[in-house]
Formats: structure tokens, sequence, C-alpha cells
């Protein structure tokens, strides 16, 4: 990793897909929006615009698996929705393991005391910033 990248995290779920950016330096992750879902390729325009509009030079997609290893529904989406935004950008992209994300964007917003009624949909992004948080983590010690 280099030293000054800004990263954009993708939440890819199947109504929404909830989009995470670091700030230059790759250390902070902050919630940047929801995207409703319509098409794979409307939702990787979308993506990819984002992506060019805050100059972000990776882009990494959680995906999630089965017990044995193997992407699961949702991380098989995850994966088609990478190739096809391959298409649609020159940013380089990762898939990245999520398991986790979901759940603990969940449990973040309420330790944060979010509202019921507010939470809902919030954990999209949420769950970006906790797979970009992750990344950042695991990739720091890497001669950073």
């Amino acid at each position: 990793m280099k030293g000054c990248m800004r990263i954009l995290a993708v939440d890819h779920g199947e109504k929404r897909i909830g989009l995470a950016l670091s700030d230059p330096t790759a250390t902070i992750a902050s919630p940047l929006q929801v995207i409703k879902h319509t098409t794979r390729l409307m939702d990787a325009a979308q993506v990819a615009n984002l992506a060019s509009e805050n100059a972000v030079e990776l882009i990494i997609i959680g995906q999630s698996f089965d017990e044995e290893g193997e992407p699961n529904l949702a991380g098989r989406r995850a994966a088609n929705f990478a190739e096809v935004l391959k298409e649609q950008t020159n940013i380089s992209i990762e898939l990245v393991d999520e398991s986790f994300s979901t759940k603990d964007a969940r449990a973040t917003v309420i330790e944060m005391g979010v509202s019921r009624k507010k939470r809902k949909g919030h954990h999209d992004a949420l769950a970006a910033v906790m797979i970009l948080r992750s990344y950042i983590e695991s990739n720091m010690h890497l001669g950073g």
C-alpha cells in the first residue's frame, strides 16, 4: 500500500450498495453514500463515477463466503459486480472478505445509540466503512 492513496469500499447488497471512502492517506474510513440498486450496469457506472470524482486509486468490494470458504450467493453477486465495474473504470479493483461487516456495522450503530428508525439503511454505508477499516488495518503493516 502506497503512502498516499484514496480507497473506495463497496458493500454490495441486494437492494442497496453502501460506499465508504478513505482520506487521502488511507488511514480514516468514512461513509460516503448508499446507492439504491437498479441494474448491475447502472450501479457499476455510478460507483465508477463516484470513484473518479473522488480521485480514488483502489476500489475494494466486500465478498462473503460460506463455511467451506466458497463465495456464497451474495459473494458471487459481489464478484459479478466487480467484473462489470472493471469494464467501467481503469481503477484497480480488489475483492476482500467481508464476512462480518454487516453484523459489525449493526453492532456499531447500536453502540452509537442510533434509534431503530434511523438505523435502517445506515448500516449499508457503515458496513462499507467496516470493510475499508479492516482492509486498512490488515495492509498497514505491509511496508507502510
